[in-house]
């Protein structure tokens, strides 16, 4: 079954976290949606669960001359994580990546300062929080960005998402205090293909998603 679009993703997302809250204790709990896929998936959870959403930008890095095939990503000032198995699959070494990683985190600081615009990221210690994307299919982004959230010192990380690879979901929950996943399905090779609706995400909706969860 797919869903039909990040919305409805977000909003069956929420129902599912608000159950794991019912069953244990949040310390000042935040949604932080992993941009950009991951914005409308986190704004519908957070609404669901009247809590406060901001972003964390992850940039993946692509593989020369296929930037689609994903080999790593960029979160912050953190170094680049590599899948190491795509790397050797594609014979493919970190040096030849140097200009993909550079050009990424020149896209992620303009991003950063678009979302933002001024305000200063979010405190994370001692706070639960809710990590969310759009899916799992290989978990390179989710891990740059649970390494990241992991080093602000969180109450806890509960990461997730409406659909996940079994195999790969299995991984991160070492990374994640939780794992939530709506519909976990053997071999997810791409992300798209569990919804009818899988439209880019541009910068344009990540502000007016932002925007509508400041005003509520």
């Amino acid at each position: 079954m797919r869903f039909s679009d990040r919305q409805e993703a977000g909003r069956r997302l929420g129902l599912a976290l608000g159950d794991l809250r019912a069953r244990g204790t949040w310390w000042d709990p935040i949604v932080l949606a992993i941009s950009s896929g991951g914005v409308p998936v986190g704004a519908e959870a957070a609404r669901v669960l009247g809590l406060p959403l901001d972003v964390l930008v992850v940039r993946k890095v692509g593989a020369p001359g296929q930037p689609e095939a994903a080999v790593g990503a960029v979160v912050g000032d953190d170094a680049p994580v590599f899948d190491r198995s795509a790397l050797r699959m594609l014979g493919v070494g970190e040096d030849e990546l140097v200009p993909e990683v550079s050009r990424q985190r020149r896209e992620l600081r303009r991003r950063e300062r678009l979302y933002r615009r001024g305000r200063p990221a979010p405190e994370l210690r001692r706070r639960t929080v809710l990590l969310v994307d759009d899916g799992l299919a290989k978990g390179v982004t989710a891990y740059a960005a649970l390494r990241r959230v992991r080093s602000q010192h969180p109450a806890a990380v509960v990461l997730a998402v409406p659909v996940c690879d079994v195999e790969c979901a299995a991984d991160l929950r070492r990374e994640a205090d939780a794992l939530v996943c709506v519909q976990p399905r053997l071999y997810l090779h791409a992300v798209g293909v569990s919804y009818e609706d899988f439209h880019d995400v541009g910068d344009q909706e990540v502000l007016a998603l932002l925007r509508r969860q400041e005003a509520a």
